[in-house]
């Protein structure tokens, strides 16, 4: 053990002198009997020189032991040795001066390294145990010799296995130094305010500590009390709440022994038995077609037991009972039917049915179970109520989960296909019927030598946005809260009052440094757990107090419960660019798929994206031509310039002021589109092809080559290519688009863009909308189009010119 002693550096001396110091202050006690006691205790004390002063070695206190019990009766309750769990500890160390029974019986200094968890870790071992307990040394030292308060220290929790049940207790450790103090040894090192925050900043770096406060100059005198309290019922309700957060909290069969074993803990029944139902409807008469989830004490094999006399049983009370439905011996149940007997051949003695409501709707059914006769009463169903609500948020997202799940496996068999496709994939599953299976193999759909089109509306910043609208208004509540505590101090100054009130400043910080998914999870449930709860209490010490509180509520949404103002009005904007975008698009679409079919598809994120796949082969009758496709091709830019004109009309209306950049892709060779079974869609087929959608993923971040500067730009519309051809058809469109008034004159740039991953060589054109659209009789008329188009020809060429001189240098 040596070398793990030196890992703390100072020397720890037992010491009761501190002890000592309080009775002789009681001694001169007003009250006379607590006054002749401490004068009794004293004259023992004062006739033993061995207990005096530093102890180094504690054999001494053998033959005194009586005496020290005496001594330690001011901190250990004499009345409360076997349920009291309490131990004098030499200062940071694990040897004990002197115990409670209670203490004694859990063998926490034995197991503690194995049994211990601090902040919901396990305790690594004991070197980094030792090494906390320097830091926390350290810690004190600052406190006591240079007034720097240090913060709450660290949840520790005890797991202790009761012999009696085989079932898990758990106790948190809490330290009491009242009675140790850091003696200097020699000169007290001078710090100055720049030192002690940078010892502060960097609390686990011993190397540093030892530098500036040598060990040497310093002792732990005296002994520290560690008291363990039972708080078996917070813990296991905090697991269980971890638990039922899990995805697959109730469909493995290892999570719902997990979830059994903690209820046996809870409520220290070591045969409890869980089941759980999941309802169809909330009519008794729909129980028939329950099920089980995970597993059920009533269902055999997946299935109910047939019961003709089913109305009369405990699982029909329960459906019209808001409360958990006990009972105490299944043999002496009223009405004992099928169901019920059917649970006593399984050895159920006694029996929980808990109703699961979600919204005020029976979604489900917990039973809990015993062998024993009487081991489940009503006051096991009180104590489960705030474990039944846990349960049936669980299983609403279960449920929802698993209707998902149904739909995918709809859609899987009965996929809803693009009509313009429709028959081919008609076709295979006819050809399949033929040959006489409904298993049969079908061919693979696959449509070669067609031409894609791409099109992308993308929010612009939308992710820093978003997390900037979250975390102002994490802030502004934890600054609300914060407001309530400060004012409900200034009535009743409470330490605890402060300590909250530092813990919300603390979050505070964190979510103006960097307001991660972490933080603001941590700082909901704070505010929640601990904040929250106090508001009740708080309104009586004064209006103001009072008034802060509602202020505080009133923020906050009424469905989410948080402060729900930023983002949602982020998340407003981004619904309404989005649905303007999609509705565009979809009224469109009407008019593109009239002048030859295709495949259209799109997608919403932070914006609009779709992708349109067009040739001969995906059609069923008709010849395609390379017309057709210049006229998606220029319909593509209209609409593009559509979409631009579109979101300028919504601009007022949008509660956050966000920009949204234009882009197209371009690609002139045909290639092939194959329909992935496990994703129900159609990709490009081939590691050739593949080029494709790589570039597609990533152009929208694309940036000119040589600068910093983003190719897209908000009322631009850039067009990415990588031949020159592609370029020359798409330089006529805009020549004729921009003298039909949808862009702009002169505002035709090209650039080289720089080399990503697995898309280089590309380049791009890009030219400025037209703030308005072009009226009607310019749209319909193309001789005034082709007349205005010649006008401005020479403008176009200069522009042309000027454009291709800039990309090349």
């Amino acid at each position: 053990m040596e070398p793990l002693r030196d890992l703390f550096p100072f020397r720890r001396v037992l010491s009761l002198e501190f002890l000592v110091d309080f009775w002789r202050d009681l001694a001169e006690s007003p009250s006379l009997q607590q006054a002749e006691i401490a004068r009794h205790v004293l004259s023992r004390y004062d006739d033993v020189p061995e207990l005096h002063g530093p102890i180094t070695d504690l054999s001494v206190l053998d033959p005194y032991r009586d005496l020290v019990a005496l001594l330690m009766g001011a901190v250990f309750p004499i009345a409360r040795r076997t349920d009291y769990y309490s131990a004098a500890l030499v200062p940071y160390d694990m040897a004990s001066v002197y115990s409670t029974e209670g203490f004694d019986r859990l063998q926490i200094l034995e197991k503690f390294h194995e049994r211990t968890t601090i902040t919901g870790f396990q305790l690594r071992n004991a070197e980094s145990m030792m090494r906390g307990k320097a830091v926390s040394a350290y810690r004190e030292i600052l406190r006591v010799h240079y007034g720097l308060a240090h913060g709450v220290g660290h949840p520790i929790i005890f797991t202790h296995t009761d012999p009696a049940d085989d079932l898990d207790r758990y106790f948190k450790i809490t330290i009491d130094s009242r009675f140790v103090r850091p003696i200097v040894v020699g000169d007290l090192p001078p710090l100055n305010s720049e030192q002690l925050e940078e010892l502060a900043a960097d609390p686990l770096n011993l190397e540093r500590w030892t530098s500036v406060l040598p060990p040497q100059n310093f002792e732990f005198r005296g002994f520290v009390v560690m008291n363990a309290v039972d708080v078996t019922e917070q813990e296991v309700h905090s697991a269980l709440k971890n638990d039922l957060l899990q995805k697959d909290a109730f469909t493995s069969a290892g999570s719902i022994d997990r979830l059994q074993q903690r209820l046996r803990t809870l409520l220290r029944l070591p045969q409890v038995r869980l089941g759980l139902i999941a309802l169809a409807d909330d009519d008794f008469d729909s129980m028939a077609h329950a099920r089980q989830i995970g597993r059920s004490l009533l269902f055999s094999r997946d299935v109910i037991p047939e019961c003709s006399q089913r109305h009369k049983s405990v699982y029909r009370e329960v459906f019209e009972s808001e409360r958990p439905v006990v009972v105490r011996d299944l043999k002496t149940c009223p009405h004992c039917t099928g169901f019920e007997y059917h649970l006593i051949d399984q050895q159920v003695a006694s029996l929980m049915l808990a109703p699961l409501r979600y919204e005020g709707k029976l979604i489900g059914l917990l039973e809990l179970a015993s062998p024993r006769a009487g081991a489940i009463t009503e006051m096991s169903a009180i104590r489960l109520m705030d474990v039944i609500a846990l349960f049936s948020t669980a299983m609403k997202r279960t449920l929802d989960e698993r209707e998902d799940r149904v739909q995918a496996l709809i859609k899987q068999k009965y996929t809803s296909i693009h009509p313009v496709v429709e028959w081919k994939f008609r076709k295979a599953v006819a050809d399949g019927l033929l040959d006489g299976s409904e298993a049969a193999e079908y061919p693979e759909i696959v449509f070669d030598d067609v031409y894609p089109l791409y099109g992308l509306s993308d929010i612009r910043e939308s992710s820093l946005r978003r997390a900037e609208a979250i975390q102002a208004d994490l802030i502004e509540q934890l600054g609300l809260a914060l407001g309530v505590i400060v004012e409900a101090s200034s009535y009743r100054p409470l330490p605890a009052l402060d300590e909250i009130g530092y813990r919300i400043a603390r979050f505070v910080e964190a979510a103006e440094h960097e307001a991660t998914t972490d933080v603001e999870i941590s700082a909901l449930d704070f505010l929640r757990a601990d904040v929250e709860p106090l508001f009740d209490m708080l309104t009586s010490y004064g209006a103001s107090v009072e008034a802060k509180i509602r202020t505080y509520r009133e923020s906050l949404d009424p469905r989410l419960e948080i402060l729900y103002k930023r983002r949602k009005d982020f998340e407003e904007t981004v619904a309404l660019i989005n649905d303007t975008i999609s509705t565009f698009l979809d009224r469109q679409q009407a008019s593109a798929q009239a002048m030859f079919p295709h495949y259209f598809e799109k997608y919403e994120t932070d914006g609009v994206d779709y992708n349109i796949y067009v040739g001969e082969a995906l059609v069923e009758k008709g010849r395609f031509d390379p017309l057709y496709l210049n006229n998606l091709r220029l319909w593509q830019l209209m609409t593009t310039c559509g979409v631009v004109w579109q979101l300028n009309h919504v601009k007022d209306k949008l509660p956050v002021q966000l920009q949204t950049a234009h882009l197209i892709l371009v690609q002139n060779i045909p290639l092939s589109i194959r329909f992935r079974e496990d994703e129900k869609r159609f990709d490009v087929d081939g590691a050739y092809n593949a080029r494709y959608e790589i570039v597609k993923k990533r152009i929208d971040k694309a940036l000119i080559r040589g600068t910093d500067e983003r190719l897209t730009q908000p009322g631009h519309v850039a067009i990415v290519y990588s031949q020159s051809r592609e370029a020359a058809e798409y330089r006529r469109y805009l020549d004729y688009l921009i003298a039909a008034g949808y862009f702009e004159s002169n505002t035709v740039e090209e650039f080289l863009l720089e080399d990503m991953q697995g898309a280089s060589g590309l380049r791009a054109l890009r030219v400025k909308v037209a703030t308005a659209p072009p009226d009607m009789e310019m749209r319909v008329q193309p001789d005034r189009v082709l007349e205005l188009a010649q006008k401005l020809a020479p403008a176009a060429t200069e522009s042309e010119t000027a454009s291709g001189q800039r990309s090349s240098m």
